[in-house]
């Protein structure tokens, strides 16, 4: 059975007024909010999120544990390194016995002493 476009088709329970009436049912009320808060009015009633400051942003990009992972390696790593360059040093320096412990102050004022003694025995 073929249908004109201006006859309805009479098997269906429902007409285009019910499909309209059915979808004015669902609509909503809409009322556009300001984006700017009117005269008076503080940005404590915006609705938008308030602009970071350099700060702000830097700090909460160091409170992830991702960023405190990484620089605790970072700072693992620096560390190391120290220590390696006073070890080296620590081997060029002449003390008495030579596996003596040594901290980090001793070693550099040895260190400061050693080398004013070479310049004092390369100006003689």
């Amino acid at each position: 059975m073929m249908l004109s476009p201006d006859q309805p088709d009479p098997d269906l329970s429902w007409s285009q007024s019910d499909t309209e009436s059915l979808l004015d049912s669902f609509k909503v009320e809409y009322t556009p909010v300001p984006a700017e808060p009117a005269d008076g009015e503080g940005k404590a009633r915006s609705l938008s999120v308030p602009a970071l400051s350099r700060e702000e942003k830097r700090r909460r990009r160091r409170a992830t544990a991702k960023y405190r992972s990484a620089h605790a390696t970072r700072e693992r790593i620096r560390v190391e390194a120290f220590n390696v360059a006073f070890a080296e040093l620590r081997k060029l320096l002449p003390t008495l016995p030579p596996d003596k412990k040594l901290s980090k102050i001793e070693i550099l004022r040895l260190a400061i002493c050693y080398i004013s003694y070479l310049n004092h025995v390369l100006d003689v």
